[in-house]
């Protein structure tokens, strides 16, 4: 396959996964678990991630050789970035799926700064993605009670330019058990009144009837990354206490590679298919 578009990932699914990593075997994990599930899948890269590796060079152009030898489609996307550099970067490298996050900044500076990202990321011929306050757990707008307003989403839309819009339903960053309750009354508002996909970050703490529920709202995109550190981390933990004696790292990684990729199929059967596609 040769490394998808956003855009050609939209159409031909009812949403799609976005799953991040940080080290290469959750990278192939999750290519894995999409050839599974025969469905596409975005590989996202977040500027956390890029900060732990302490370059974009190394991490990037390891996803973008996983999505050029995949057997379904994927989508290279850098997650989260607020460094304007390290978006002009990965426009660099060949990454054509960017997020630019300015919910930190007040809301005539994210605009203006995210419509200037827009402007350059669409010349170069990528897809934006941005935020409008902050997603739970950042320490922003999108604390619990907090939701997205309808009309300040949609104008902020129309002011950048920009081709998805992640908003504030109900869920938090970096949840470990999936008990988030989203607000599935104002995703559809959202949807209908806001003209581009929209994005559910922190979708670790959903279950999996709220994911479905979500979709079937109108959520378009499903951003996934604790949920699979949970998975890798709990198989890290039972083969080491299997074994005391394993010093290989091979010995450790590799079913704990094996069982992201179960759940990375899983749950894109569950995000494409719907409702009873996710069941193991």
């Amino acid at each position: 396959m040769t490394l998808a578009t956003m855009s050609t990932l939209l159409a031909d699914h009812r949403a799609v996964g976005a799953f991040n990593f940080v080290q290469l075997e959750l990278a192939q994990a999750i290519v894995a678990g999409a050839e599974e599930a025969g469905a596409g899948v975005v590989l996202q890269l977040s500027q956390n991630a890029v900060r732990f590796h302490g370059a974009l060079g190394p991490a990037a152009s390891a996803a973008l050789q996983l999505a050029h030898g995949a057997r379904v489609p994927v989508v290279v996307h850098l997650d989260h970035a607020t460094d304007e550099t390290l978006v002009d970067a990965a426009l660099a490298a060949g990454v054509r799926s960017v997020m630019f996050d300015g919910a930190h900044l007040p809301d005539a500076e994210n605009l203006a700064r995210t419509r200037a990202i827009a402007d350059r990321a669409h010349a170069a011929g990528a897809w934006v993605e941005a935020e409008l306050g902050e997603v739970g757990g950042k320490g922003g707008a999108h604390t619990p009670g907090v939701r997205t307003d309808i009309e300040d989403a949609a104008a902020f839309v129309a002011a950048t330019g920009v081709d998805a819009l992640a908003v504030a339903v109900g869920s938090s960053h970096a949840m470990t058990e999936r008990a988030a309750s989203l607000d599935e009354d104002l995703i559809s508002r959202l949807a209908a009144r806001v003209p581009v996909p929209l994005v559910l970050h922190g979708s670790s703490g959903v279950p999996d009837a709220g994911i479905d529920g979500a979709i079937r709202a109108g959520m378009r995109k499903i951003n996934i990354g604790t949920h699979l550190n949970v998975v890798f981390t709990g198989a890290v933990r039972e083969a080491l206490a299997a074994d005391p004696a394993i010093v290989d790292p091979r010995t450790y990684v590799r079913p704990a590679r094996d069982a992201v990729a179960r759940e990375v199929a899983r749950m894109l059967r569950l995000i494409v298919g719907g409702a009873g596609e996710g069941r193991a």
